[in-house]
């Protein structure tokens, strides 16, 4: 499978609407570890995260018939976001169920996107689990924000940002895990060039 994620990153439909964004060192944060410590500043991408990218190229997978049907998805926050904006990019109408606990600063960025706001539950898995009921009695297609080929893979193009953007040899790439979508995609394609490069 490794092999098919490789594929699937490298044809990845991400940059139509997510930005290549810099490798930065971080000169007091390498100083004080002595080490140099390079920071990828998905922080700015058209709404601040990388789940952006994995949206984006689950969603340019769709057929005509499952675009006119729209999409859902149950997000709290940033895949929300990036749900929303691949719609309005791809004129796809997005139902996104936030749990009823969001804050409204995030609601309201949600609806700013042009995306349909549904508050239900009290915790993300009540949102997910009202989401993929409404995506299978509508016929809308669920995006998932890690559980998905396609989202990995989006998510995974940062891994070819990071080799094409760094000036030598990588010892340690550290990633944050939330679902696990951006550090399987990531994984995925480092481990299948660069076995040494520590995940």
């Amino acid at each position: 499978m490794l092999t098919g994620y490789v594929e699937k990153i490298l044809k990845a439909r991400v940059y139509d609407v997510a930005d290549e964004t810099p490798l930065d060192v971080m000169s007091r944060l390498s100083k004080r570890l002595g080490n140099t410590i390079f920071l990828k500043r998905e922080d700015l991408q058209p709404v601040f995260s990388f789940k952006l990218r994995g949206a984006y190229n689950r969603m340019s997978q769709l057929s005509e018939d499952e675009r006119q049907r729209g999409v859902i998805c149950a997000s709290a926050g940033n895949h929300a976001q990036g749900v929303a904006l691949a719609a309005c990019k791809m004129d796809v109408h997005a139902l996104i169920v936030m749990p009823k606990t969001t804050p409204p600063i995030k609601v309201e960025a949600v609806r700013a996107l042009g995306a349909e706001v549904c508050l239900h539950g009290n915790s993300y898995d009540d949102a997910s689990s009202y989401a993929q009921g409404v995506a299978e009695k509508d016929g809308r297609t669920y995006i998932h924000p890690y559980d998905d080929p396609e989202v990995i893979a989006g998510q995974g193009t940062i891994a070819m940002e990071i080799i094409r953007q760094h000036p030598g040899a990588i010892h340690s790439i550290f990633i944050p895990v939330g679902g696990g979508g951006l550090i399987s995609g990531v994984s995925a394609y480092i481990k299948a060039f660069w076995p040494e490069i520590k995940i």
